[in-house]
């Protein structure tokens, strides 16, 4: 600054014969170098005595003059399909096999077609991302803008699509839906999998998302420095939740649709994406005899009466096969709060060496395990860290409140790890598709029950084994008409959990754990299997079956008449 001032002074010291100069905080020149001080002062510009045309009239609502700008111009399906990548790189990490990453990125250019962003003549004109300016303070300076017509050959998943568009026209009810949004990352991925016959459910999807171990929750975090957030378009990056098992089904069965996507490849028995495969593995981590897997294929190879679809249907094969594991044990073991419990009582005396399997023994060594494994999920997700580390702002104004709240939370995340004896977030364990241990080693939730017989609940009738148990109740499997209710599960499952059983509940809260979904989802899968085993019967049309259509109100009554 000092050689800008006294650019304009040229003449040597008197002492020295040197030109150069300083200036001193009085504003007086002196000698850099052998600082003899002269009569010379600075001339400054006194702004308070100037005309007053010069004076302050209005403040501008514009945005200021703006210095160097960072970063790039990048549109908001470049953040998702960055996001896709990172997801798709976790995946193959954890050993998901590498056709995988490709399946996707067919999918995702087959969905930037179909709605309009890419690859074709009419896309759709929408918003984009600006640079970050540094010294702007107001809102104008970070709204998006229009993007410019331009052509590109994107040609791989892992570079920067420039050729689509941000967002489509919102005036659209149609295109709207069809905007990108973060569970549909989660949807698109999953159709990826269930493709490629990869042995990895939805629910172990979610389970590896809510561990952190695939990107979702603040996946923004991970973008490049030049792609700057701000704005309001940031906050469609912005999840504060990880989607239900029930709604990202949903969304992926809509991107079926959108995608127009043929017949799902079959699955044979022998892969572990199977509901027979899955079923043994449920029945292995809820602690139930292996002898139990051989019913639960023999009920699944049954002829089932269903609907012709001329749309192809999503599978749920995680929650198939654990529906069709409730629905063995209610023909064997009843689960009507009275059948399991007398089938118990049979087996406990002739069972000296303990070799056969007994549900009241089940039921209280797997109550015990529920219970701990509950409030282990319910602690680690109150211990963990939902606050992002680079919280979004929406706008300038707000940035001072975002960093208060950002270091009140650091601050009280630094005091629990103080007061507690553990560390205030979610330990790291070792990846696991159980969710429980069962064995005599240590660190296991109790003994195995794998080995055990079910010769105490079975018959031998004409060379051929029966369950003893000789009825089966369900509830109500006619429909609701209502065009808002889709089966009866969701919306009446409320109405529908005081009257039945508390063996069949506790059942369905059990799987319910071991899928990480609501009860009422899975119950409306074991009406959907029993609908199709059964069928839904008129009023005054006899079931020719085996079969008792009750439920826990009316077996008290006939206990009462009895």
């Amino acid at each position: 600054m000092d050689e800008d001032a006294t650019a304009g002074y040229r003449e040597p010291c008197a002492q020295c014969a040197a030109v150069n100069w300083g200036i001193s905080e009085e504003g007086r020149f002196y000698c850099m170098s052998c600082h003899n001080v002269i009569e010379r002062t600075i001339e400054v510009v006194d702004l308070s005595v100037a005309g007053s045309s010069n004076r302050l009239k209005s403040i501008a609502k514009g945005p200021r003059t703006s210095k160097e700008e960072r970063g790039y111009t990048w549109l908001v399906c470049e953040g998702f399909q960055f996001i896709l990548k990172n997801q798709a790189d976790a995946l193959l990490r954890l050993g998901v096999d590498p056709n995988f990453k490709e399946v996707l990125c067919q999918m995702w250019r087959l969905y930037l077609q179909k709605s309009q962003q890419a690859y074709t003549s009419d896309r759709l004109r929408g918003s984009r991302f600006r640079p970050l300016n540094i010294d702007s303070d107001s809102d104008c300076a970070t709204e998006s803008s229009i993007v410019s017509e331009r052509e590109s050959n994107p040609s791989s998943f892992s570079e920067i699509d420039s050729d689509c568009s941000g967002s489509a026209d919102e005036r659209t009810p149609r295109r709207r839906n069809r905007l990108m949004r973060m569970r549909k990352t989660l949807a698109l991925v999953h159709l990826a999998l269930v493709w490629s016959r990869e042995a990895l459910t939805l629910s172990d999807l979610l389970r590896l998302v809510r561990d952190g171990h695939v990107p979702y929750l603040n996946a923004y975090e991970q973008f490049p420095e030049e792609m700057k957030l701000s704005g309001n378009k940031s906050s469609v990056f912005n999840t504060k939740s990880i989607p239900s098992h029930r709604l990202v089904h949903k969304v992926a069965q809509s991107l079926v649709l959108v995608l127009e996507l043929p017949a799902f490849p079959p699955i044979g028995p022998e892969n572990l994406l199977h509901p027979a495969m899955l079923s043994m593995r449920y029945l292995a981590d809820a602690n139930l005899p292996d002898g139990l897997h051989r019913w639960v294929c023999s009920l699944m190879e049954r002829p089932q009466k269903s609907k012709r679809d001329p749309s192809p249907a999503l599978p749920r094969h995680d929650v198939q096969a654990a529906a069709h594991i409730i629905v063995t044990m209610k023909l064997i073991f009843g689960l009507d709060d009275h059948t399991e419990w007398e089938l118990s009582n049979k087996v406990t005396p002739h069972d000296p060496s303990e070799n056969l399997f007994s549900f009241r023994r089940w039921f209280r060594l797997m109550g015990t395990a529920l219970g701990r494994a509950e409030q282990k999920r319910d602690r680690d997700m109150a211990r963990k860290q939902w606050k992002p580390k680079k919280p979004i702002i929406l706008r300038r104004r707000l940035a001072g409140r975002a960093m208060k709240t950002k270091r009140i939370s650091e601050q009280l995340q630094m005091c629990f790890e103080k007061l507690s004896s553990s560390p205030a977030g979610v330990q790291d364990v070792g990846l696991s598709s159980f969710r429980f241990c069962w064995g005599d080693e240590d660190g296991s939730n109790g003994p195995s029950l794998h080995h055990m017989k079910l010769d105490g609940v079975l018959s031998l009738e004409d060379d051929v084994l029966t369950p003893l148990n000789s009825s089966y109740w369900h509830p109500g499997l006619r429909r609701c008409k209502l065009m808002h209710c889709q089966g009866s599960a969701p919306g009446h499952y409320p109405e529908f959990e005081p009257s039945l059983p508390r063996s069949f509940v506790w059942v369905l809260r059990l799987f319910s754990f071991l899928l990480d979904v609501e009860p009422c989802y899975l119950f409306q899968e074991v009406l959907e299997v029993e609908r199709r085993l059964v069928g839904s019967r008129l009023p005054g049309q006899r079931n020719k079956r085996r079969l008792r259509n009750r439920t826990g109100k009316e077996e008290e009554q006939q206990e009462e008449r009895s």
